[in-house]
Formats: C-alpha cells, sequence, structure tokens
C-alpha cells in the first residue's frame, strides 16, 4: 500500500513565517488564504508552488494568512519573532534616498548598499528581499554578487551584475538573462587575491558607466552581495569593494567585531548599519555546499523545471582553439634581467596544453581574440564543460549551450562538475 502524502495546513498571525526545508522529495506550497510572500515575492493564492529538494523557504505574512504543505517537509514551524520589520525599514530608507535625489538633479544616483556578514547569515536571501521590494515599489536596481562561492547570478566562480526588473520567482529566483558576468574561476577570493580585486575593480567601473546611461538603473541604485570571508585579506576585500563601488551604505549581519572594525576604519560619509540575521537561518555543511554548486552549475546548462534548457555536446579539436588560464608561478626575482620589474604573475594569462586531467573542469569563453592581458578583465560570453578528452586525436569533448562556440579563446576554471544526464 502506497504510503499517504503528507498535508499540513499552518495558520499566520500577523509578522510572523513558515519556515520549512525540503527534503528528498518536492514540497508543493499553496496560499489557502490572507496574503503572504516569499522573500519579498507576493504568494498568489490558490496556485501551488513546487520547490525541489534541498530548498530552504520562508512564507511570510504582514496580517494574517492560512497556508498549505503538501510533501515531507522537514522541521516546518511557525516563528512568531522575524526581522522582516527591520529590513522593511531598510528598504523604505533607501526609497526616501531614491526620491530625493531623483528630484535634485539629473546626475544624482541612487543608494549604493552592501550586504556584509560571515558565512550563512542569510546576505542573498535579504539581498533578493531588497530587490524584490524595490521593483515592487517601480523601481529597477541593480543586483550585485561578488559571492564567488555562491554564483547566484551566474555560476560559482564568478562575480557579476543584472538589473532586476521583476520580482523574483517564487521557486527559481531572479531571471538570469543578459547578466555582466566576470570570471575569477575559483569558489574563494583567497584562491587569487590579486585577480579578485582586479575583477571587482573592473566590475564596478563597467556598472557604473552603464547604469549613467540608463536613469532607471542609476536612481534604483545597487544591492551589493559578497562573500562571508570577514577576516584578514577577507576584510580588505570588502574594505576595497566598498571603495570600488562607492557605497552609501553598509549593512552588517550578525557579526558585531565586523561592524566596529568598519565604523573605525570606513569614511564617515558610510552609512553603518548592525542588523541581526534572520532565525530561520542555519549553517551549512561543505557538503551541502558542494551540492548548491553543483545544482547552480546544472542549471546553468540545462535550466529549470519551468525553463528547460537543451545544451549540446560535440568534439572540437584543441588545434582550433586557444586553451588558457589566468595566473602561474611567480618567477624568483634572481632569475630576471637587472632592473626588470616582476610581473604580477596572479594576473598573467599563460596558454595551456591538452591533458587528461582537463575532464570535468568548466572553461569561461572570453570574447577576446588571442592571449593577452585583456583576456583577464573581459567580460565573459558564457561557460562549457569538458566531458571527455582524448589525448590520441588531441581533442576533447565539451557540453556547451549552443552547437557552436562563439569564439577560440578558452579560459581555465578550477571548477568541475560531472554532468550525469545522458546526451542525445
Amino acid at each position: 500500500m502506497a504510503e499517504e502524502t503528507q498535508v499540513k495546513e499552518f495558520e499566520l498571525t500577523e509578522d510572523s513565517e513558515l519556515r520549512f526545508e525540503v527534503g528528498d522529495e518536492d514540497v508543493v506550497l499553496e496560499l489557502v488564504k490572507g496574503c503572504a510572500e516569499v522573500f519579498g515575492t507576493d504568494l498568489q493564492e490558490n496556485k501551488k508552488y513546487a520547490f525541489p529538494p534541498y530548498t530552504r523557504v520562508a512564507v511570510y505574512t504582514w496580517k494574517e494568512a492560512v497556508v498549505e504543505l503538501v510533501g515531507p517537509a522537514e522541521s516546518a514551524y511557525v516563528a512568531k519573532h522575524t526581522p522582516m520589520v527591520i529590513y522593511l525599514n531598510t528598504h523604505a530608507a533607501m526609497e526616501q534616498v531614491r526620491q530625493h535625489r531623483e528630484t535634485k538633479d539629473s546626475l544624482s544616483k541612487g543608494p549604493r548598499l552592501m550586504l556584509v556578514g560571515p558565512t550563512d547569515v542569510g546576505k542573498s536571501t535579504v539581498g533578493r528581499i531588497l530587490c524584490n521590494y524595490a521593483v515592487r515599489q517601480g523601481r529597477t536596481p541593480v543586483y550585485v554578487d561578488l559571492d564567488v562561492g555562491q554564483g547566484s547570478i551566474s555560476i560559482p566562480g564568478t562575480i557579476g551584475a543584472t538589473l532586476i526588473q521583476k520580482t523574483a520567482d517564487v521557486v527559481e529566483g531572479f531571471e538570469r538573462e543578459h547578466p555582466l558576468v566576470y570570471n575569477f574561476g575559483y569558489a574563494t577570493p583567497s584562491a587569487n587575491i590579486s585577480l579578485y580585486e582586479t575583477l571587482v575593480k573592473e566590475l564596478a567601473d563597467t556598472v557604473t558607466r552603464q547604469v549613467s546611461e540608463n536613469d532607471e538603473a542609476r536612481i534604483g541604485g545597487m544591492i551589493i552581495n559578497t562573500c562571508g570571508w570577514v577576516t584578514g585579506e577577507g576584510y580588505s576585500c570588502l574594505s576595497m569593494a566598498a571603495s570600488a563601488f562607492e557605497v552609501d551604505v553598509i549593512v552588517v549581519l550578525d557579526h558585531e567585531r565586523l561592524y566596529n572594525d568598519l565604523s573605525r576604519d570606513l569614511p564617515p560619509f558610510v552609512k553603518l548599519l548592525h542588523q541581526p540575521k534572520s532565525g530561520g537561518v542555519e549553517t551549512r555543511s561543505k557538503e551541502s555546499r558542494v551540492l548548491a554548486r553543483a545544482a547552480s552549475i546544472h542549471r546553468y546548462f540545462y535550466g529549470t523545471r519551468s525553463h528547460h534548457l537543451f545544451p549540446f555536446t560535440f568534439d572540437i579539436q584543441v588545434s582550433d582553439v586557444i586553451l588558457c588560464k589566468i595566473g602561474t608561478e611567480k618567477i624568483p626575482e634572481s632569475c630576471l634581467p637587472f632592473g626588470v620589474e616582476p610581473e604580477n604573475h596572479e594576473t598573467k594569462v599563460v596558454d595551456m596544453s591538452l591533458a587528461p586531467d582537463l575532464v570535468h573542469h568548466l572553461f569561461a569563453l572570453s570574447p577576446c581574440t588571442e592571449i593577452g592581458p585583456a583576456v583577464t578583465k573581459a567580460s565573459v560570453m558564457g561557460f562549457i564543460l569538458v566531458t571527455a578528452v582524448n589525448m590520441e586525436t588531441s581533442s576533447m569533448t565539451v557540453l556547451c549551450p549552443q552547437n557552436v562556440l562563439p569564439t577560440k579563446v578558452l579560459v581555465y576554471m578550477d571548477l568541475t562538475h560531472v554532468d550525469d544526464q545522458v546526451q542525445r
């Protein structure tokens, strides 16, 4: 006899939220009565939302609501105390700044807010909420993601920015159409600090230049998500990013020492806010982070349940492309000619040869036509995954979003992914 489907109904009172985690099977959420939202996106009454396995969800109501869960949800409970009013007040303050500056002069820019804090304090969730509230107010903010370990705009190992023109889908999040993406190639900034800082500054310059030509984006402002590395060189990266993006406000989530350090080191015109993390935020294991990265890469190639993508698999001859990587070993100064300054080995572009260990590695597609310094700072056109290497024929099999490579220059990434889909 088949096991009966689990159905649970929850009554939410004013300023409360239902928190749950999806287990191994889908969980379907339905708003039966009232008004509620998921991370700033309104739920439609009597519409069924199917959340995939291992998703964490918070259903919040400002008034009251009745919601129903169908499926094996784990740790489902109603929380009476949430920081949502604090986040709403942050949005309201940003909107006041927008209104003031758009009436000031035609060159004024909207607020630029940066979210900082250690890992697993809900930075990306707060960013999603603030972006959604801004869109619901008729604004078009720019969302910037500097967290190379997560990849909410593109895949892990990248930083990027995208213009938010509509609220996020309840299940699938924001659309990822035509984002501005830079390839870092690692899952943590510590792997190449010099390259990371170079790319953050390049992204900041490019975004600032682009929004200056778009009045709605300029006034909409920026909401910037950052990595969870907040000590030592990680702290220096945060300070550098704040300067590069000329932020007005920094929200520090759940880290008093970081708040005090930034208060001491940042210029007085930057407003600092210390805010609590949501009680629903939990520390993720190393394994869960690996699974999240794999899911992000899978989504890039295959899309989502409601927006399927059908990538291509084909062979390419290494003689037809240029394989390269950013960063090389440092040359000892004793090996350099007298008077010659050493190059920055961390941002130097060098060519690569075909090797069996390239299997399962990702490569970024560079718009450049040859190896050179421009490869380092160029925004990328997309990504491919090497699924097989044939040393005898000097070729490799790749998974690609389109049926032909749009460029010859392929930039190595120190990230791997095993494609478990059967290609036809």
